[in-house]
């Protein structure tokens, strides 16, 4: 059985990461690709306390953070019933919003950035992404979208969005990757969908459809 893609969707919040993941996964899946959707954190006992940390309603501090996504991502990649590595074996396409990149752009700009990555060594060696789109949205934007929302997590401040857009830029030149791609975000989201299945076409090596 060929083995699945791992496709990541990247980007500070309010970027429209799980709109064009669903659009991807629909998109996928009339190609005749099977498409598992996930997300970090999981909805796992350890993403359920990190959602309550992000949220407020448990107090604690980044370092704990950092460890917590990393346990976190280590699960979700290597859990015996529906874990990553499982999926991909299984020739299932799996598209997560989020992945490594996340922590080393937000918990890496409150921490030392080395611990966090030496935190994250595991999952970088255990998986490593067919296809990161990062989504790139200037953090006023963003910030804009959330404001719809009408809910707000631990890093949604637009002085925090500048600085996690900061780093993960930094990130791009000290962690290159070659399976990078970087979309801007557009108000059109057809626009960006249409970038984002580009990409796609180029990973599974399909012709792309003329209009």
């Amino acid at each position: 059985m060929e083995r699945g893609k791992f496709i990541v969707f990247e980007g500070t919040d309010g970027c429209g990461k799980s709109t064009q993941m669903k659009l991807l996964g629909k998109y996928l899946s009339a190609k005749g690709k099977e498409v598992y959707l996930t997300h970090e954190p999981t909805d796992s006992p350890f993403g359920a306390i990190l959602h309550a940390c992000m949220t407020g309603r448990i107090e604690t501090d980044e370092y704990t953070i950092a460890a917590m996504f990393a346990a976190d991502r280590l699960d979700h990649i290597r859990n015996g019933k529906n874990g990553i590595l499982k999926k991909l074996e299984e020739g299932v396409t799996v598209l997560s919003d989020r992945y490594c990149l996340s922590s080393f752009a937000y918990n890496g700009g409150l921490v030392p950035l080395d611990w966090v990555i030496a935190l994250n060594t595991p999952a970088m060696e255990a998986l490593k992404p067919d296809l990161t789109v990062f989504l790139d949205l200037p953090a006023e934007a963003g910030m804009k979208r959330i404001s719809r929302r009408g809910e707000t997590e631990r890093y949604e401040t637009l002085e925090r969005q500048k600085e996690i857009r900061k780093k993960y830029f930094e990130l791009f030149d000290r962690l290159p990757d070659e399976n990078l791609r970087i979309v801007k975000s557009e108000e059109n989201k057809e626009r960006t969908e249409a970038h984002i299945r580009a990409l796609a076409d180029e990973l599974f090596g399909w012709t792309p459809c003329k209009n």
